[in-house]
C-alpha cells in the first residue's frame, strides 16, 4: 500500500482519541511517534515521521501538537478524546464576555433527541463547541462543514448555573456537561443553516 495523507490522518485521530490500550498515553495525551509507526496501519503504508510532521504542520483545525520530550518526539490530540487524559491543557472559561458565540453544530436526524433531552457528550469526555459560525471567514474547529442545525449556548446562564466550560489549544470550546448533558434551558437559538430559518424549541 502507498501513504495517503487523509486516511492516515483520520487513523492518527482516531488512535490518539478513542484507542486505549494500543499505544501507551501519558497523562497529558501525548503517545510516541515511533511508537505509533509501528502500529499495523502505519507500518505497512510506510508513514514516516515526516508524514506526521506534514499532518499536523498543514491540519487548519490544528487537531495535532508535537512535542519532543527527552529527545523523543511525541503527538497528542488537542481534544475529542474519549479515553481518560487527565492532564491535557485545557483553560478554564469564566467569562461568558470573552465569547459571544458559542455554538454546536448537528444534523436533522439528532434535532427531536437533543430538543427533548438536549445535547450529549455521547461516548466522548466534552461536548464540543466553536466560537465561530459557518459563514465566517475563520478557519472551525469543533464542528464539521457539513453540520444543518446550529445551536447556540446562553454561556451567562450556563456558567451562572455552575456548568464548566474550557477552552483547548486548538480554540474548541468544550463542556462536559451536567451528568453529560446541556440542557435545552441553556439554548439560546436553534437555527437551521440549511435553510436559512429559526426553529422554536421552547
Amino acid at each position: 500500500m502507498n501513504y495517503d495523507k487523509i486516511q492516515t490522518s483520520k487513523n492518527l485521530s482516531y488512535l490518539l482519541r478513542h484507542s486505549s490500550g494500543k499505544v501507551d498515553i501519558r497523562p497529558d495525551g501525548y503517545v510516541k511517534v515511533n511508537e505509533i509507526l509501528r502500529l499495523p496501519y502505519f507500518r505497512t503504508n510506510h508513514v514516516t515521521v515526516e508524514h506526521i510532521r506534514n499532518i499536523v504542520d498543514t491540519c487548519s483545525k490544528q487537531r495535532f501538537a508535537l512535542t519532543e520530550i527527552e529527545g523523543q518526539l511525541y503527538i497528542r490530540a488537542n481534544q475529542g478524546h474519549s479515553i481518560s487524559v487527565e492532564d491535557l491543557e485545557l483553560t478554564r472559561i469564566t467569562d461568558h464576555t470573552q465569547y459571544p458565540v458559542v455554538v454546536h453544530g448537528t444534523y436533522y436526524n439528532s434535532l427531536d433527541k437533543i430538543l427533548k433531552k438536549g445535547l450529549c457528550r455521547m461516548n466522548r469526555n466534552h461536548i464540543h463547541f466553536t466560537t465561530a459560525e459557518p459563514h465566517s471567514n475563520e478557519v472551525i474547529s469543533g464542528m464539521r462543514n457539513t453540520c444543518q442545525v446550529l445551536i447556540y449556548i446562553d454561556l451567562k446562564k450556563a456558567l451562572a448555573d455552575g456548568l464548566e466550560f474550557y477552552l483547548s489549544l486548538n480554540k474548541v470550546i468544550l463542556s462536559p456537561g451536567n451528568g453529560g448533558f446541556i440542557s435545552p434551558d441553556y439554548f439560546e437559538r436553534v437555527y437551521d443553516f440549511k435553510k436559512g430559518q429559526e426553529i422554536l424549541f421552547k
